[in-house]
């Protein structure tokens, strides 16, 4: 997941995210009892469900009294209502202890929360209109549930008959429902507090009771993309769409996103277009949009895409920080610099946006000022080989090759994979005069290299290694992958020309001069690997009648 994707995907749901503070001292724990009296209609499941509701309804008002004199929900206008809604979708109600006699059902319920962190986590949901709408949706819908539930109950009281036989699969039908918006507000919680698993266990169960709810495939879809399983993410947004296509703006941003990390970047970009479509005013689809339009060329496209997204919204970070890698792209580097201090200035504790405005540094020759950066995004993400690598590099154009090595090295160490760090890597062991270290890291970079992945890789490589006679040979065989002979050949004639024994070169090489049914070029490549000792080359040539 690129950093876009991840950025948008944790934007859309930071509204939900509640992240407890260490200080014990900061929480606050709320606890209610209640009793619900069955009535001869109830099982124990459905007076639990009963009871778990009336509880949490009250426990959330109680909640709700103690914020509603906080300073920052004065400020912002908060109302004890809404705080009562939205908090079902913020914190978790635990059950502390349960009785059941056959009559009633007894329940003792705990929350235990940060306060200030709710209301942070409250203030920025009020702003999420969707999730807003769905679990004032919840709400309403969990109290004409049960309203309709007192209603038949009472009915129940003298029905007989048929009458009372629909009555008793009314009320059952109703109980389940209940228990289904029960179930979707706990997968709220749960994706609240980044337990994704168990929001996609909860919100499964609220989809067996109640399958045509479209928010509950959104949300549990949303779940699974947190886990990386975008095919399951993907079923349930369509399934939401299914059931609902003028659902929201983002559940097609949502779509688009998982339609991206799968690699189908044009029906990305259709989504993108339906979110804006049922919200001209999803600045998030914007950046998304522009994102995808830069990643197929279009700069001109993208750069109105991430106009358009901070006119509508000034403050997002993300805007300024896409907007500032097409500027790269478009080698205005200058501009690129201060759209990635606008993005620091609203998000400073953003690492990808300063270990990319310490490439840019880097790239116009800056490299004490791209350290700085790094430094900082390093000091933000212990664990980004990326921020190490760049850092590693601009150390050894300043000629300190001690500590590009120790970059280099921790990049291996968190990303052993990581090609562009054993190249880099190998380089400064050649300056070092350490040949046999710069030969090691040479042949691991080429074993790393993967030709259906990226040419990128190979240019990249080759530029910073243009000596070596084995990356032209590999970008060679990428070629041939690709079916571009002519320049497969341009390849394996460097690696010759750089190493005239590489035997291998001359079969490669004569290949592709078969392919494109050049056969006079193809025997004599041919006959030089049977000189040089090539079997495969030699036993062609003897059932052509050919010698060498």
């Amino acid at each position: 997941m690129n950093k876009l994707i991840l950025a948008i995907a944790i934007l859309i749901l930071s509204a939900l995210l509640l992240i407890p503070k260490s200080s014990i001292a900061e929480m606050k724990t709320f606890i209610k009892e209640y009793a619900y009296q069955a009535s001869e209609v109830d099982s124990r499941n459905s007076s639990r469900t009963i009871a778990l509701r009336e509880v949490k309804r009250l426990l959330l008002e109680e909640l709700g009294t103690y914020l509603e004199s906080e300073t920052e929900v004065k400020n912002h206008q908060v109302t004890k209502d809404q705080i009562v809604t939205l908090a079902a979708g913020i914190v978790r109600v635990a059950v502390v202890d349960e009785k059941w006699d056959g009559h009633t059902f007894w329940l003792k319920v705990r929350i235990t929360a940060n306060p200030d962190e709710i209301v942070k986590s409250l203030i920025t949901l009020r702003q999420d209109r969707q999730k807003t709408k769905e679990l004032e949706d919840l709400r309403r819908r969990s109290g004409e549930l049960l309203r309709e539930t007192e209603r038949l109950r009472r009915e129940l009281e003298t029905a007989t008959g048929e009458k009372r036989e629909k009555e008793i699969i009314a009320y059952r039908e109703t109980i389940k429902s209940l228990t289904a918006n029960q179930w979707s507000e706990e997968g709220y919680a749960f994706i609240a507090s980044g337990r994704y698993s168990d929001a996609i266990d909860a919100l499964s169960r609220a989809i067996e009771l109640d399958p045509n709810t479209a928010h509950t495939y959104f949300n549990r879809g949303t779940a699974y993309g947190h886990l990386g399983n975008y095919e399951q993410e993907m079923k349930d947004y369509n399934k939401a769409i299914e059931l609902d296509p003028k659902l929201s703006g983002a559940a097609y941003l949502n779509r688009g996103l998982t339609y991206r990390n799968l690699g189908n970047l044009q029906q990305a970009i259709k989504n993108y277009d339906k979110a804006i479509e049922l919200d001209p005013k999803l600045a998030l689809a914007y950046v998304a949009r522009g994102d995808g339009y830069k990643t197929l060329g279009n700069f001109s496209q993208a750069i109105k895409d991430h106009d358009k997204a901070i006119e509508l919204d000034p403050k997002l970070a993300l805007a300024y920080f896409d907007r500032g890698g097409t500027y790269e792209k478009l080698g205005n580097f200058s501009q690129a610099i201060k759209d990635y201090d606008k993005s620091l200035t609203l998000e400073p504790n953003d690492c990808w946006a300063y270990n990319n405005r310490g490439l840019l540094y880097s790239k116009v020759g800056n490299y004490k000022r791209a350290i700085e950066d790094y430094d900082k995004a390093i000091e933000l993400n212990p664990k980004y080989a990326e921020a190490y690598n760049n850092r590693g590099y601009s150390h050894a154009e300043l000629g300190n090759h001690k500590r590009a090595i120790e970059d280099y090295d921790k990049a291996i160490e968190l990303n052993p994979k990581d090609t562009r760090a054993y190249l880099k890597r190998s380089k400064v062991y050649e300056k070092l005069g350490n040949k046999e270290k710069a030969t090691e890291d040479y042949n691991r970079a080429i074993d790393e290299m993967d030709p259906n992945v990226s040419m990128n890789l190979f240019n990249e490589a080759i530029e910073l290694n243009p000596k070596y006679a084995a990356l032209y040979y590999k970008r060679g065989n990428a070629y041939v992958k690709l079916g571009n002979y002519q320049q497969a050949i341009k390849d394996y004639s460097k690696s010759l020309e750089l190493n005239p024994k590489d035997t291998m070169a001359y079969v490669a090489r004569g290949y592709c001069y078969s392919s494109l049914g050049n056969y006079e070029n193809f025997i004599e490549d041919f006959k030089t690997a049977a000189r040089l000792g090539v079997e495969i080359a030699q036993e062609f040539l003897k059932t052509q009648g050919i010698s060498w």
